[in-house]
């Protein structure tokens, strides 16, 4: 019924990319610090950079239960996040001391690596079929390492990159940009806090309590987008419990406070001693500036991050060709 609805916008493509391209597994490209000069100058770099700035354009002042329009491949995209949440669900924690992450997540993970092809297969018509192995890399890439049981802002970065690709290969389209966030990403956010919780994952280079958060960093990025211009609620209502649980529903930023606050204990401004600092902070639209510099520097520019980034032929390694 949506093929009435769909008007591709001018300059999107509905034959993107062409057939003729060559997908290829990606792979890692920056294994020392001076490499990261390349990553920096990279179409990968630009495309990403411009992915999430072009979702933060598009959430800016909506809340989360705002009305948009809900494509088959966005339904597509939720019900393979629901298989991984369910799988949590028939994998349960084993007994083994309670400090270490719990490796019940290895046997959760081992069926994801196994089972991502035919997920991603789920999403992607087959004249793209072609595409899977590569796109299913990023998948497998954004849930946490099966090694350290941790996960990170690297995990996540991944994940938009999955998002991106898909993008790229047309199966996303410029007029699913708020169902990409709002219900893709936010229910990525819901399988990953599951994941956290029940097998106990480690932060990945966490940098403790001067991080942003130890997990995650998108959904500050664009959850700040989203109260921009807001009529009552200002940044430094978000260190209020009752404007939390008041707002939580409606704002991705809220959200990601209240599970702070769920797994942590202590005064806020110890445990998070950043966000408390950017509680100050007079107004969203600088917050959303100020998040997107730092992530920039503390995730996009920090080798101890990137080295784990995969490059192919949809996010690649060569520089930015102009034109």
């Amino acid at each position: 019924m949506a093929e009435g609805e769909r008007q591709p916008p001018p300059d999107s493509s509905e034959e993107a990319p062409p057939a003729t391209q060559n997908f290829i597994i990606p792979k890692k490209e920056i294994h020392t610090v001076p490499d990261m000069g390349k990553w920096k100058r990279s179409q990968a770099y630009a495309d990403y950079i411009g992915f999430i700035l072009t979702l933060n354009e598009g959430v800016k002042g909506k809340k989360l239960t705002f009305e948009y329009r809900v494509s088959e491949a966005i339904e597509k995209l939720v019900a393979l996040l629901n298989t991984l949440d369910r799988w949590i669900d028939e994998t349960p924690p084993v007994d083994q001391p309670s400090r270490f992450g719990n490796k019940a997540y290895r046997i959760w993970y081992a069926k994801l690596d196994e089972e991502a092809e035919n997920l991603v297969a789920t999403v992607v018509p087959t004249h793209l079929a072609a595409a899977v192995p590569e796109v299913a890399v990023y998948l497998k890439e954004s849930v946490g390492n099966s090694t350290r049981i941790d996960y990170g802002t690297g995990h996540e970065a991944a994940f938009a990159a999955f998002l991106c690709c898909l993008c790229k290969i047309g199966v996303l389209r410029v007029d699913d940009q708020i169902a990409i966030v709002f219900k893709v990403f936010n229910r990525y956010l819901e399988v990953m806090r599951k994941l956290q919780k029940t097998y106990r994952m480690e932060p990945a280079g966490s940098q403790g309590v001067w991080g942003l958060d130890d997990f995650q960093f998108l959904p500050f990025i664009w959850g700040s987008s989203q109260l921009i211009d807001h009529p009552y609620l200002e940044p430094r209502h978000f260190v209020d419990e009752k404007a939390v649980n008041e707002n939580h529903k409606d704002y991705m930023f809220l959200e990601c406070i209240l599970f702070i606050t769920e797994m942590k204990t202590g005064p806020f401004a110890e445990h998070s001693n950043q966000l408390w600092n950017i509680s100050a902070v007079p107004s969203w639209s600088k917050v959303n500036q100020g998040l997107i510099r730092m992530y920039k520097a503390e995730c996009l520019e920090k080798f101890p991050v990137i080295q784990h980034f995969k490059f192919g032929s949809l996010l690649p390694i060569h520089p930015v060709t102009s034109g």
